[in-house]
């Protein structure tokens, strides 16, 4: 294998696929990225046998071949060349065994494992495929993922959960893609129109850093994603990426059943105005899962943190609430996190009693719900 191809094509192609190598593997082939050189291109995959990533760079090819090479070393190499380099890629020398890596004059000899046995999760044929629009894969992941539980034991919660619903509860509403994720405290769910092709998915759950990864390769991307799902894998395209990932082998709990219906008692209050008087009294709490007490009655809500040993703070806040006083605490953090994620300048609240579950709702936005368990304070 030789081949020419431009630096910060090289560098691009290396940090997505890098990403998903483990720096640190019992299996040495794992901690290798196969370069895979064929006419006018060079295709890179990275895997930890759980996600997947291959990416195709534009490449002047002398000579196609395979070979697998250290993932984060050659990456850290082609880093700290200068830019606007060429860089060559040969395999010629040393029977193979190595791989030489040239750049003006600087030389590096770099050890070698063959591709052949190098791991295929992208193998299997994956019947249901859309497209979706980056923004809007964006908004399902950043309004669902901080959600996701992180506790092992649970492990069906450990990603997010995608699945299409009958709107309106099966009453002939048009069908809608919902994202969902929780870790037992607190719920939140997103949906849109589902594409042509989603219609008979089956529900999965992706895992969470499969949700990170996805979220990091189309950050900066307008390219609509293609999804192909099988019951156990998911595929991402975008562009010249493909992300193949293993989906969690659990059911999902039925969601549903947590999400409050009678809630009469409505609090509208600024989304700014909340998220810093939260922001603020929670200053003297030393613990990050410490309850803010909040103290409702009509046109007044009057947020409280105590602490044993660093003392304690109160403000207020003016809202619009016409029910009877309500007495409630809800973790500081899940507040910040929730009010982060809202569009709207007024965030609505459904109160039952201090001991229900409460929903969360984005100013008018009927797309995107939340749902907090209470903290006793």
């Amino acid at each position: 294998m030789r081949l020419l191809i431009e630096r910060s094509e090289l560098l691009r192609v290396l940090g997505h696929v890098t990403s998903v190598v483990e720096r640190r593997t019992t299996v040495p082939l794992l901690s290798n990225v196969l370069l895979r050189a064929t006419p006018g291109n060079l295709a890179l995959k990275g895997t930890d046998l759980e996600r997947e990533v291959i990416e195709t760079a534009a490449a002047d090819v002398e000579q196609p071949g395979a070979t697998t090479v250290s993932a984060h070393m050659i990456h850290d190499i082609v880093r700290k060349l200068p830019d606007g380099m060429q860089v060559v890629l040969d395999t010629g020398g040393a029977d193979g065994k190595r791989l030489t890596v040239s750049a003006g004059s600087s030389r590096f000899f770099l050890p070698v494992l063959p591709g052949d046995e190098f791991p295929d999760l992208s193998a299997g044929a994956m019947p249901h495929e859309f497209e979706l629009p980056a923004r809007d894969v964006k908004r399902l992941i950043e309004k669902t993922r901080f959600a996701i539980s992180t506790e092992e034991t649970r492990y069906y919660l450990n990603g997010i959960y995608m699945h299409v619903h009958a709107a309106g509860g099966g009453e002939g509403g048009p069908p809608m893609l919902r994202a969902v994720a929780t870790d037992g405290h607190r719920l939140a769910l997103v949906e849109l129109p589902a594409p042509a092709g989603s219609e008979d998915m089956p529900g999965v759950i992706v895992p969470r850093k499969t949700v990170h990864e996805l979220h990091r390769l189309i950050e900066d991307s307008d390219t609509p994603l293609t999804v192909a799902l099988s019951p156990s894998k998911v595929q991402f395209r975008i562009g010249t990426v493909v992300m193949t990932s293993k989906l969690i082998d659990g059911s999902f709990p039925d969601y549903q059943r947590v999400i409050p219906q009678g809630n009469n008692k409505v609090l509208n209050v600024a989304n700014a105005d909340f998220a810093t008087a939260v922001d603020r009294v929670s200053t003297v709490s030393t613990d990050r899962g410490r309850a803010v007490k909040l103290n409702i009655e009509q046109e007044r809500l009057t947020l409280t943190v105590t602490n044993p040993d660093g003392g304690s703070a109160t403000e207020e806040v003016v809202v619009d609430y016409n029910a009877d006083p309500l007495e409630i605490g809800f973790n500081a953090r899940y507040l910040l996190d929730i009010s982060s994620q809202l569009e709207s300048d007024t965030v609505h609240f459904f109160f039952a009693d201090p001991g229900s579950p409460t929903t969360v709702r984005d100013g008018d936005d009927r797309s995107a719900l939340y749902v907090l368990m209470p903290m006793r304070v």
